[in-house]
């Protein structure tokens, strides 16, 4: 693996769950740069990767600290995606790990534990419908999460894709 060249924003690994409930609705998170208020977005529920843990353990444990929505098993594997972007005024680089889990009872086991960055930056979380985010105006991450999710509840996506943004 190549070092990072200089002033290049550091390679960070984490992961994400795409949570289905029994209707086949979407987990997702509405986030902010608190420094460019009117740039906000919905993403999958994840964030990095800590030292000795598993992806499949950070997207479990991300899920609680973010929602209160404990996992004891996480599915398959669903992608990869790796970005480039700009937040609160830095670069950023990030590759990150999705993974399908389901779950029947969607309200919190847990009190959720947000970081300093997710207090200035989370505006809520919301289930989704396909139907709801087909016509959604917000930006999503991944930008194509509609069509994913479609041939997720579909079954017609079979093996790990990798996603670029």
């Amino acid at each position: 693996m190549s070092a990072t060249p200089a002033g290049a924003p550091a390679l960070r690994i984490g992961a994400r769950v795409l949570l289905l409930d029994g209707e086949d609705r979407v987990l997702l998170i509405h986030a902010k740069d608190p420094d460019e208020p009117d740039q906000h977005w919905w993403e999958l529920p994840g964030g990095g990767n800590e030292s000795g843990e598993t992806l499949e353990d950070t997207a479990r444990r991300e899920l609680g600290e973010e929602i209160g929505i404990q996992l004891d098993h996480i599915g398959p594997q669903l992608w990869d995606r790796e970005t480039r972007f700009r937040y609160r005024g830095r670069e950023h680089h990030r590759r990150e790990t999705v993974y399908l889990a389901r779950i029947t009872d969607t309200a919190p086991a847990l009190r959720p534990e947000h970081s300093a960055n997710e207090k200035v930056g989370l505006i809520e979380h919301r289930w989704w419908t396909h139907s709801d985010l087909a016509v959604c105006h917000d930006r999503l991450l991944p930008p194509n999460l509609p069509s994913l999710l479609a041939q997720i509840v579909a079954g017609e996506l079979q093996r790990p894709v990798l996603l670029h943004a």
